[in-house]
């Protein structure tokens, strides 16, 4: 199972090292030390946090749009036959890839595993929340 130091969870979540260290000593998910002594997050724990806190409302979204790529944690496999859905943690996104049973199976994917999200679209909505901004075209 992978294991994530603690500056890749910050990383992952958006949030500082600082923030993760504070998490992690109130026991918001459990740690353990590496062979290098390091703190390290497992995968599967990490997952599961990174989905129930999601949708928190003190998660605040940059006033941008996604790049074609997000970064992310396997939070769920479903395997039906020879298809597959993988849902995956991308900070406060959740990407959803239907995919082969046979891809899922190549690629080690599981709850817990890092993995990038390539998106291509033919349509992209972009929405700016505050609607106090001003669009400067």
């Amino acid at each position: 199972m992978p294991q994530f130091r603690i500056s890749e969870v910050a990383s992952l979540l958006g949030v500082s090292d600082d923030t993760v260290r504070r998490w992690a000593e109130a026991g918001r998910f459990p740690t353990k030390r590496a062979e290098n002594g390091r703190l390290v997050v497992d995968g599967r724990d990490l997952a599961a946090f990174a989905q129930k806190h999601a949708h928190s409302p003190d998660v605040s979204l940059p006033a941008r749009s996604a790049r074609n790529t997000l970064t992310g944690l396997v939070t769920r496999v479903i395997v039906d036959g020879v298809m597959a859905q993988v849902d995956l943690q991308c900070g406060p996104f959740r990407v959803v890839s239907l995919m082969s049973r046979e891809a899922v199976e190549d690629l080690g994917l599981e709850p817990g595993v890092l993995a990038v999200a390539s998106i291509k679209a033919t349509q992209v909505v972009v929405e700016i929340p505050d609607t106090s901004r001003e669009l400067v075209t």
